[in-house]
């Protein structure tokens, strides 16, 4: 009797590798173009240099050498000084995909599933047929290992081809070499060039040099010889936790009785804590909870909710902090106002994050175009898939006409805009294995709406401010045109000197008035400033008085900072509406270096709102 015919369907079926599976479908992994597939071997490769690095508490030094060997094949070495591979896990840790330690690990890391690397090397064999060439090395004592290697798609295993200790000269540290079918671009937000740019200014602790094709070397020195502060494991917080991972943790536990698996299984929840879950949820403290069904786990979800839990820690995450997001923006981007924000952590499915922003505007940015986007996911620049990202979604859904900012119906805003996100995660959604775009969670979609309404609110007061500068500035011109002309002809009818009008400027114009008068003397020479606020409201502000020559007898007593071959003279100063001030002290110099006295400088106030002084605002004064 013939076998029927689901038999005969029965005996096609069978398993495949992931490896087999990403075989054919690379494009899934960042592998869709020759220039996007040399990014994503560069992105992976330095991300784990930089991990590798950090976790070893080394000051990253990455070496990118891209090298055109062919038509359309493109050679890549990526060297690193971490702290190396140990010999038995090199070909896995290359050659095998998901394979790494910390996917399960709850706590910020660039990478998370184990495939980059080996996707990278999948790729440099499907299309150019050679090997992985590695050399690694653990420390000075210890020799170089160097493995050529393949991977196995049918099994998911790496094929050593050649295994040998070599002589290196590094003393510990990490050599992938990979050939493949690539192209390297230029002058385009999508290239390697940019992508080290971004990941320079958020890794500032790293020095990276780049050398390109033709030889041309760019080195992105380190900034700071700080390490970020380390992100630490933790357990998941219960907040946002779904009910299918619930049950599995439930399932699996050792522990006995269900009070202590809430404490140590989840983070925040201490002795007083667990016992309170325990009575909202109507569950016996002392229950095992391998035995709780779905209903049981609903409620323990419920009462998760319900009850207080502390906010998650933070130490599981390595933010970029408001101040080099700051620094970031400042120094690639010439803008008029930058603002940058850090929230408070959040969960989502049980994993915390925190979602910074900056927002840059005006300078020499364009106009008459939508608004640069900067996206980051764990100090990672996302540079493809804008239109696929939560954080794209989330620019396009803030009604930002009423905060002054021009916007077509559901798009990006337009201006002369910057606006960075980055969110740092214990286990970040990306949409897909490329780890381009992040998914539409609804709480990080929330975190960044809330962050970004912050910092426009900002810049909404800025404009607004602005504006009215702009006509205190359009009234300024036209007094200083008629008051100079009115005083030099009153001056010359009376037959006197024309008079300082500043006083006269400062007091229509509301300023604050800057007036330093210098009392000459054959020896020492008494030096007096006035500062008078005729605004309406409380200023404060440092005076500065930056010159080549000791002061005597200051009163008062100014902090003192030297500049190179200059000292800097500081004085703290607070005047309510129409108070007047007066700075005094001694200078002992020749008649004629008077006249080469630079101009008083106040640290503080806008500029617009100072008469008779340069004024500056730096940021955090």
């Amino acid at each position: 009797m013939e076998d029927p015919l689901a038999w005969k369907l029965a005996k096609r079926q069978e398993s495949i590798s992931i490896a087999e599976f990403f075989e054919k479908n690379r494009q899934i992994l960042g592998f869709d173009s020759q220039p996007r597939s040399l990014i994503t071997t560069v992105k992976e490769a330095v991300d784990n240099a930089l991990d590798a690095c950090e976790e070893a508490e080394i000051l990253p030094d990455i070496l990118i050498f891209v090298e055109q060997t062919g038509r359309d094949v493109i050679t890549l070495i990526v060297e690193d000084n971490g702290p190396g591979i140990v010999r038995r896990q090199i070909p896995c840790v290359f050659a095998k995909l998901l394979y790494g330690s910390r996917f399960h690990a709850v706590k910020q890391s660039r990478g998370q599933q184990g495939i980059g690397i080996s996707a990278a090397v999948l790729h440099s064999q499907l299309t150019s047929g050679r090997p992985v060439r590695i050399i690694s090395k653990i420390g000075k004592d210890h020799p170089a290992h160097y493995f050529e290697l393949v991977i196995n798609t049918k099994t998911n295993e790496p094929e050593i081809l050649k295994d040998e200790e070599i002589e290196w000269d590094r003393l510990h540290g990490t050599r992938v070499e990979l050939e493949m079918e690539a192209s390297y671009v230029r002058g385009r937000r999508q290239s390697v060039y940019e992508y080290l740019k971004e990941t320079a200014i958020v890794n500032p602790h790293a020095r990276i040099t780049l050398v390109e094709p033709d030889g041309n070397e760019m080195l992105f020195e380190r900034a700071s010889e700080e390490m970020p502060v380390a992100a630490r494991e933790v357990l998941p917080h219960p907040h946002g936790i779904e009910l299918g991972t619930l049950m599995k943790i439930l399932r699996y536990t050792e522990r006995k009785r269900l009070a202590p698996f809430l404490r140590y299984s989840f983070s925040k929840i201490g002795l007083h804590t667990a016992e309170e879950i325990c009575k909202t949820a109507e569950i016996d403290p002392n229950t095992d909870p391998r035995t709780l069904g779905v209903d049981d786990a609903k409620k323990l979800i419920k009462a998760f909710k319900k009850v207080k839990i502390m906010a998650p820690s933070t130490d599981c995450l390595s933010p970029i902090g408001e101040e080099l997001i700051y620094r970031g923006l400042r120094k690639e981007h010439t803008a008029d106002y930058i603002t940058t924000t850090t929230r408070t952590p959040s969960v989502h499915s049980g994993h915390p994050f925190i979602i910074e922003a900056g927002i840059a505007y005006g300078g020499s940015l364009r106009k008459d175009e939508r608004a640069k986007i900067l996206r980051f996911a764990n100090r990672v620049p996302l540079l493809y898939q804008q239109g696929a990202c939560a954080i794209t979604h989330t620019i396009e859904k803030i009604k930002w006409r009423q905060y002054g900012i021009d916007q077509a119906q559901g798009s990006l805003p337009t201006g002369p805009l910057v606006i960075l996100v980055h969110i740092a995660s214990t286990h970040t959604p990306f949409t897909s294995e490329s780890k381009e775009a992040i998914a539409d969670v609804p709480e990080i979609m929330n975190e960044i709406g809330l962050a970004l309404k912050e910092l426009a609110r900002r810049v909404s007061a800025y404009l607004s401010k602005e504006k009215t500068l702009t006509k205190r500035r359009e009234k300024e011109v036209i007094i200083k045109k008629i008051l100079p002309q009115l005083a030099t002809k009153t001056a010359q009818i009376l037959e006197r000197p024309t008079p300082d009008i500043n006083p006269i400027i400062a007091k229509i114009m509301g300023n604050v008035l800057v007036k330093r008068e210098i009392h000459e003397n054959e020896k020492v020479h008494q030096v007096i400033i006035q500062v008078q606020n005729n605004t309406e409201t409380t200023q404060r502000f440092t005076l500065h008085e930056t010159h080549e020559h000791p002061i005597y007898n200051p009163s008062p007593t100014p902090k003192t900072t030297p500049i190179a071959s200059e000292y800097n003279y500081q004085w703290k100063i607070t005047l309510r509406p129409q108070e007047k001030k007066a700075i005094l002290y001694d200078l002992q110099t020749k008649p004629d270096e008077l006249q080469k006295l630079p101009p008083p400088i106040i640290d503080g106030i806008e500029k617009e709102l100072v008469t008779g002084a340069k004024a500056i605002n730096q940021r955090g004064a």
